[in-house]
């Protein structure tokens, strides 16, 4: 006996719901290997004699500006005013945080797999506990950055402190420093969602 058509549209939505969370959970792990094409957050230092400004990509693996020669400049800049130099091969966020986020869409993968509600919820929250310590580790080190000068410093201003925002804009001396979330934020936050809807429609 054929299927009447509203039967058909009730067990094509039927199959549907039942691996949309697996789907969902696929997108979410897939999303966070993105972190690896695209940048986290970007730092913009804004001044006259930079009518273009300089930025700095931060990405989970390295830094880069908009050419080779901006990180040279943002470090000559802070010699004058007793800031550490940046590279990478001093920032050890960069050497295990590509671990992480492979490791993390490896587990999602294999909670698709299983295909459990609770275990949505788990990764979900894992997710968004290890980006909380990622951001407290990028404040940590940004104040380190700014307060820790060198005393011999050419240029001293007493009582100034240059620590760039954690979000948003401040003006540091003629420089006016901003600080917002770049391209890969967004498929972080994505693997947030994806993981969350995941939970939130799966049925056990």
């Amino acid at each position: 006996m054929e299927c009447t058509l509203p039967e058909t549209v009730l067990t094509l939505k039927f199959t549907i719901l039942k691996y949309l969370p697996k789907i969902l959970m696929l997108l979410a792990s897939v999303s966070l290997l993105m972190l690896f094409l695209f940048p986290i957050w970007r730092i913009t230092l804004e001044a006259a004699q930079f009518p273009e400004g300089l930025y700095l990509d931060i990405w989970i693996n390295k830094l880069t500006g908009k050419d080779d020669y901006v990180l040279q400049n943002v470090n000559i800049l802070n010699h004058y005013i007793g800031m550490q130099e940046i590279h990478e091969d001093s920032i050890p966020e960069l050497q295990y945080l590509p671990y992480i986020v492979i490791g993390m869409s490896i587990l999602g993968l294999l909670i698709m797999l299983v295909n459990h509600r609770k275990l949505y919820l788990g990764w979900c929250i894992l997710l968004l506990v290890l980006a909380g310590l990622g951001i407290y580790d990028f404040y940590l080190w940004e104040y380190d950055y700014g307060h820790n000068l060198d005393p011999n410093a050419p240029i001293k201003v007493p009582g100034m402190v240059y620590q760039p925002p954690l979000f948003g804009e401040k003006a540091l001396l003629n420089f006016n420093a901003k600080s917002y979330p770049s391209i890969g934020s967004l498929f972080l936050f994505l693997s947030v969602i994806f993981s969350f809807l995941a939970f939130y429609l799966k049925k056990d």
